[in-house]
């Protein structure tokens, strides 16, 4: 290879490594698009246990409709109340974010909540005992479900689910235990909005693009 070549071909190089920084960046910023959303309580599903509305309830996220599954039973949430929440998702390293990512084993209960919710749909009659089982998770002094059923279930079966499916809304910190919005888990998980996956794409082929015209000149 001559030196004009080499040169080129180093050229080439940089100017590909470039436009994958520029993609990453994209990339970043369509997951940090996500990490601070605009959330809405639109309502519950009707069902009652233990004298309080049992999930699922039902919200917006961004202005978009999205069911919620309560975690939290320490705090409270009230009928078209709207607020700030960080979005973690489940199968992340990161829970410092969220209510009780710190406490021991904080990552499997959430896990098991996550299982605990997929049971809502083929179990309408079960509705009380799934959410006290997943309050009980977390707070002890929740309301106890009629067994420890689902919580042996949910222990069995939690190592199955896939945590990517799965996000965790806590209100915005500094998170306190009490006083504050109610935590859920979401599924599944937010995709960017068309807008973004169309940047995204239009990113990639132009990635693609130059890094051909690259190797037809020489690297």
């Amino acid at each position: 290879m001559s030196i004009g070549t080499q040169g080129q071909a180093s050229y080439h190089s940089v100017m590909t490594l470039r436009s994958f920084s520029l993609l990453s960046c994209l990339v970043l910023g369509a997951v940090s698009a996500l990490a601070d959303v605009d959330m809405t309580f639109t309502g519950v599903n009707g069902a009652a246990a233990f004298g309080y509305y049992v999930g699922p309830y039902y919200g917006t996220m961004n202005g978009d409709p999205v069911t919620l599954y309560c975690v939290d039973f320490a705090n409270e949430v009230y009928f078209g109340e709207s607020w700030q929440a960080n979005v973690t998702p489940l199968n992340g390293g990161d829970l410092s974010n969220t209510r009780y990512g710190g406490t021991p084993d904080g990552r499997q209960l959430y896990a098991e909540a996550a299982w605990l919710t997929t049971q809502y749909a083929s179990n309408p009659n079960s509705y009380g005992d799934i959410q006290a089982t997943i309050w009980q998770l977390f707070d002890p002094n929740a309301p106890a479900p009629s067994s420890g059923n689902w919580l042996q279930l949910a222990q069995e079966n939690y190592t199955s689910l896939d945590l990517g499916y799965f996000d965790i809304l806590t209100n915005l910190g500094p998170v306190t235990a009490t006083g504050q919005v109610q935590e859920f888990i979401i599924d599944p998980a937010p995709v960017p909005e068309p807008d973004s996956l169309v940047l995204l794409l239009s990113a990639l082929l132009a990635v693609a693009f130059m890094a051909r015209k690259g190797f037809a000149r020489g690297f």
